[in-house]
């Protein structure tokens, strides 16, 4: 009954909020008499699993009533776990029950679809947590109090600033840097499989020390987004408004799922935020890394990840094979080829992508491993120096073109944050993002996209290479980088 009370007198001074600022309400936002309707009875789902969509390539699962998923739809303003039954195909990559999460609010059904970040794996050293090996989030399954209660500032509980929960994209009441999107519904996409959320095969990997047993791993990513959204569907209204986003693995796990889920969640307004996980142009039968460097990581994580082979039945069920199949003009050679379809299929949906050109983490991910010129160099500067090299070039030739040729991509690179190996613009804040010579920041970029309103894309990147590296950090980014 004390939590019931507390969360209606939240809701409430959310209602009166609603009410004082009406004139700044969005499409599905509710008014103040609605959301007090909803604090006495929750709105149920109104565009729930239909029979034909439990049909065809990695389809959605209809609600299990004799099920108990432990979510409460009055519990508003809170961190709720999902269960996903294992009747959904769910599970993490130890073969562990998948679960989510969920914080609802009663006066919007807006959505933002939060896709963890988290490294990504393909051998037994990654996919084991091998320390000194970059490797993939939680590949232990998922705590069940993963997300929930976490407060930016409770430095004695560090764990809680590991999460991409502190967004603020979605850490609700950001104590000084808050987005909208904190404040709608959310739905937290957690990260065990390893595969960018777009895997569906289970590899066997084996110790090459030959000192522990073969792993076995569930590279179940694709099945696990399908099990998330056939249970939005099936318990929540359907948002006006949706936003697909994430950081690092997790925005390209958004990239990824993008053409089903929007699909599947027919909205009216859609928008995609892909922060530091880009998908370079590297057409596979080019066999030219030199002019493509994310060749060999495509070679690799596709053979790791999914059944895919280019003589194989395009009408066989695995990822690569659906992305063809519901994206017209996407080439299964060219992964990249994914942009322009995604813009041609949803055009009056708004699409960006970010990262710091001098990024040191998803970049290591894309090369160090793969060119010996990078994994060999015992000198820390000059592997980076390396790396960021490499990753200018597909920036730049690799990836800008792509979008220019599109309506509606945006982008937004600026140079450098002394934080996370300068690595995700919208993580912790949404500081020391800015391209000054422009002047713009990380928010105005963000404001673009997730606009109902439309209007031109914001294409822009930081051409000066030496302020960046002046003066762009604070005592906060020292207190959390230590205490991560």
């Amino acid at each position: 009954m004390t939590r019931t009370l507390s969360n209606a007198a939240t809701a409430f001074a959310l209602a009166s909020l609603t009410l004082s600022s009406s004139a700044f309400a969005e499409p599905g936002d509710y008014g103040f008499w609605a959301t007090l309707g909803n604090l006495a009875s929750p709105r149920q789902a109104n565009a729930p699993v239909t029979p034909a969509e439990t049909e065809g390539m990695y389809p959605l699962s209809m609600d299990d009533a004799a099920f108990n998923d432990g979510f409460d739809p009055a519990d508003y303003n809170n961190w709720q776990k999902v269960d996903v039954p294992a009747s959904t195909g769910a599970m993490c990559g130890n073969g562990s029950p998948y679960k989510f999460f969920v914080y609802r609010v009663p006066d919007t059904s807006n959505t933002i679809f939060y896709f963890e970040g988290g490294g990504a794996c393909w051998d037994y050293e990654s996919c084991s947590g091998q320390a000194g090996i970059r490797g993939a989030r939680n590949p232990n399954g998922i705590p069940d109090d993963y997300v929930q209660n976490i407060n930016l500032l409770d430095f004695q509980n560090s764990s809680n600033l590991g999460t991409a929960a502190a967004s603020p994209l979605i850490y609700t009441h950001h104590p000084y840097d808050q987005y909208k999107t904190g404040e709608w519904n959310i739905v937290y996409v957690p990260y065990c499989t390893g595969d960018i959320y777009v895997g569906d095969k289970t590899e066997i990997y084996t110790d090459p020390t030959g000192q522990n047993p073969d792993l076995v791993f569930h590279h179940n990513g694709l099945r696990n987004v399908q099990a998330v959204t056939s249970w939005v569907k099936n318990n929540l209204q359907k948002p006006k408004q949706m936003v697909a986003a994430g950081c690092s693995a997790g925005s390209i796990g958004a990239l990824l799922n993008y053409s089903k889920l929007r699909e599947d969640m027919n909205v009216d307004y859609g928008y995609l935020l892909d922060d530091s996980g880009p998908l370079y142009n590297a057409p596979r039968s080019s066999n030219d890394p030199v002019t493509y460097p994310s060749l060999p990581l495509h070679s690799k994580v596709l053979d790791s990840w999914t059944a895919y082979t280019d003589s194989g039945d395009p009408d066989e069920e695995n990822p690569i094979n659906l992305l063809a199949s519901i994206t017209p003009g996407f080439d299964p050679d060219a992964l990249a080829s994914l942009y322009a379809g995604l813009s041609g299929k949803f055009p009056g949906d708004r699409m960006g992508i970010t990262h710091f050109l001098a990024d040191g983490n998803f970049s290591s991910y894309s090369y160090e491993r793969f060119y010996d010129e990078i994994s060999n160099d015992p000198n820390p500067d000059s592997r980076l120096a390396k790396l960021r090299s490499k990753w200018q070039q597909d920036t730049f030739n690799n990836l800008i073109p792509m979008l220019d040729q599109t309506s509606n991509w945006g982008y937004y690179f600026p140079m450098f944050r002394n934080f996370n190996e300068s690595h995700c613009t919208t993580v912790l804040d949404l500081q020391y993002g800015e391209i000054a010579e422009l002047g713009l920041d990380t928010r105005v970029f963000l404001d673009n996209i997730i606009n109902y309103q439309g209007g031109g894309m914001i294409r822009a990147y930081e051409t000066d290479q030496v302020s960046d590296f002046e003066n762009n950090n604070n005592w906060f980014y020292d207190l959390v980088g230590g205490l991560l």
